[in-house]
């Protein structure tokens, strides 16, 4: 995608780091506005500040590189690309550039109409840079006979808002709908909507102006999840893994799957990692499967680069007895989406 089609709020951006003074500022991008990078950070030193680009991966605003910018002694943090989440930790002042795009919605919403034709109640989500535009999407689906519903579980910024680990504005509305219609790029999103909802899930992508069903990804996950506990099942010692990320680090979720699968009769060992990769996984020959309490999706959307299982959170507690596989599939993949 071109960073042109996304709004970066220049004026504000340099405005800000006027008015607050700031003299070193480290900018940090998501991957598809790193090219703008460059010239960012040319923008922000026209203000007079001295300029630092993060050239880390960024996967979202619960991995701000505040360690990064307290090591740099930088005295604020530009983050595009995400809002703010409620449990992020502001050790360094943080300026969020949301980077709302700008294409029409009004051609896609029209092309996924026939595939949301066996529905009539729709529930609607995005990402934050199409928030603004669901009022659009609802009144085509409302013309087109449909009931919509966008939920607000106040745990996002924007009402139908959702994240890559939290679907809780998909959730609050799952009784109230028959499918969801998600407004934006890709399949990731959609798919950990319908993994959280266990309904349908139609994406109405406005960059390549194509709708499509994700369904048989779904299906095709869900049976490798099913293949990964069963595994896990059969082993004895697990490590569980601590994220070291600023929004990602869940101390007491980790303790409490520690004592779960004790309980249950595995052994089980606390693992601290800030990039949870295969390379630092196979580094513990001795432990035969892994619990991630840090992004879930590395479960999901990366199982096959890994050797062992590696589970999230509630497949562990089917593997320690705590839940079904159908309580699971109910319930959902992630801790937020409840």
């Amino acid at each position: 995608m071109k960073s042109s089609i996304f709004d970066l709020e220049e004026t504000k951006l340099k405005a800000e780091i006027e008015k607050r003074g700031a003299k070193r500022v480290l900018i940090q991008l998501p991957e598809g506005l790193k090219p703008d990078g460059p010239r960012l950070a040319a923008l922000v030193e026209r203000t007079g500040a001295l300029a630092i680009v993060s050239a880390d991966p960024c996967y979202g605003a619960c991995d701000l590189a505040v360690q990064e910018a307290e090591s740099l002694d930088t005295d604020l943090i530009v983050h595009f690309g995400h809002s703010k989440i409620a449990f992020t930790p502001e050790r360094v002042p943080i300026l969020y550039v949301e980077a709302k795009a700008t294409p029409s919605l009004k051609s896609v919403v029209a092309k996924a109409l026939p595939l949301l034709k066996p529905w009539r109640r729709i529930g609607l989500v995005t990402t934050v840079q199409h928030v603004d535009m669901l009022g659009v999407a609802r009144e085509q689906l409302l013309k087109a006979g449909k009931s919509v519903a966008v939920g607000d579980a106040d745990r996002s910024t924007y009402a139908g808002q959702v994240l890559g680990c939290d679907y809780s504005n998909a959730h609050v509305v799952v009784n109230e709908v028959d499918a969801f219609l998600f407004i934006g790029g890709g399949r990731f999103h959609a798919i950990g909507v319908a993994l959280a909802t266990s309904k349908p899930a139609v994406v109405a992508d406005p960059y390549e102006q194509r709708a499509f069903s994700v369904d048989a990804d779904v299906q095709k996950i869900r049976k490798q999840r099913w293949a990964s506990i069963e595994e896990a099942k059969k082993t004895e010692r697990f490590g569980v893994i601590i994220g070291l990320k600023s929004g990602q680090k869940w101390m007491e979720r980790a303790l409490q799957v520690k004592e779960k699968l004790e309980k249950a009769g595995k052994k089980a060992t606390l693992l601290a990692l800030r990039e949870v990769t295969p390379e630092a996984l196979m580094e513990f020959p001795t432990l035969n499967a892994f619990v991630n309490t840090a992004c879930p999706r590395l479960s999901l959307d990366d199982a096959t680069k890994f050797h062992k299982p590696v589970l999230t959170i509630n497949e562990a507690l089917v593997v320690a007895g705590e839940l079904t596989w159908e309580q699971l599939v109910k319930k959902g993949w992630f801790e937020g989406s409840t």
